[in-house]
């Protein structure tokens, strides 16, 4: 149903992996043949299935901002269109499928700045120091197992919002 299969989309998380426009969004789906109109990407941010953008300065004098989306909203977009073509309502997919996505996100993205402050301060250091390179390591560390505790919370929710829908296709 979805239009993007995994590899082209773990390619789109690649090479947008510091997030995507609205307008980048909406590329993505016309380019791959899902319907996605813009009205649609903000009623889904209105009604919490989808993480608010980030204002993100844009680089030279008098540019302004943009809002970024974290690349992870290619993913939901296709996931709530899936589940709504399985007659799923908004209110359910809500309350019982993405509960706690969200909350991953809000995480990813708070890892993702403390590693980035981490970074910085790491290579501000000097390179030959010991603490600079034992703190490295440790921060390498550190980033792995934040994105192990993701993937393993991100597939704790998939598990039970697979178990809704079999109580869901049982009921019926």
């Amino acid at each position: 149903m979805s239009g993007i299969d995994d590899t082209t989309l773990s390619q789109i998380e690649r090479e947008h992996a510091a997030g995507l426009t609205s307008a980048e969004i909406l590329d993505v789906f016309a380019t791959h043949g899902v319907t996605l109109s813009e009205a649609t990407l903000r009623k889904y941010v209105q009604l919490g299935l989808l993480p608010r953008s980030i204002r993100v300065g844009r680089k030279g004098k008098h540019q302004g901002s943009q809002g970024i989306y974290p690349v992870g909203v290619v993913r939901q977009i296709l996931r709530i269109k899936q589940m709504m073509a399985e007659s799923y309502t908004i209110d359910q997919i809500q309350r019982e499928f993405l509960f706690m996505r969200s909350d991953l996100q809000a995480l990813e993205q708070t890892l993702e700045g403390l590693f980035g402050k981490l970074d910085r301060i790491v290579g501000d250091r000097k390179r030959g120091e010991a603490t600079a390179k034992a703190v490295a390591r440790d921060v390498t560390e550190a980033r792995s197992l934040s994105k192990d505790l993701l993937a393993r919370l991100g597939a704790i929710e998939s598990r039970l919002t697979s178990r809704t829908r079999i109580e869901k296709a049982v009921a019926s």
